[in-house]
């Protein structure tokens, strides 16, 4: 796990981001609370525009972090399961707030386009 980043006081956002900065590492987390465990093609799926490279490189680091397990299970083909552990279990809240606020966006954006108006 990493060390508390060294940041200015009063700048704990440097330590959350430290976790969750990576482009699809907060996406993953996402769909890992609404599921709770997923296979590595299953997360493809549902992540068809980043590439197999990328997603176990994003997947790699949050294991190493400790925010989620890995289960190889010793079969042909491998099968791999990913869970979020308790400690990756505390960035919910954070991944929830994200999520209400990207709907809250994306409504926003579909009632401009649908009135044709500007709201600021």
């Amino acid at each position: 796990m990493r060390k508390l980043y060294d940041c200015d006081v009063g700048c704990p956002v440097q330590n959350t981001l430290q976790f969750i900065a990576g482009k699809w590492k907060s996406v993953i987390l996402y769909h890992l609370f609404e599921n709770t465990v997923l296979r590595f093609s299953e997360l493809q799926e549902k992540l068809p525009y980043v590439s197999k490279r990328m997603l176990a490189k994003q997947l790699a680091e949050l294991e190493d972090d400790g925010v989620i397990h890995k289960t190889v299970y010793p079969v042909v083909p491998v099968k791999t399961e990913y869970r979020v552990t308790n400690f990756g279990a505390t960035l919910k809240p954070v991944i929830q707030a994200m999520a209400v606020w990207g709907e809250n966006y994306a409504d926003k954006v579909h009632s401009r386009t649908n009135d044709g108006a500007d709201e600021s």
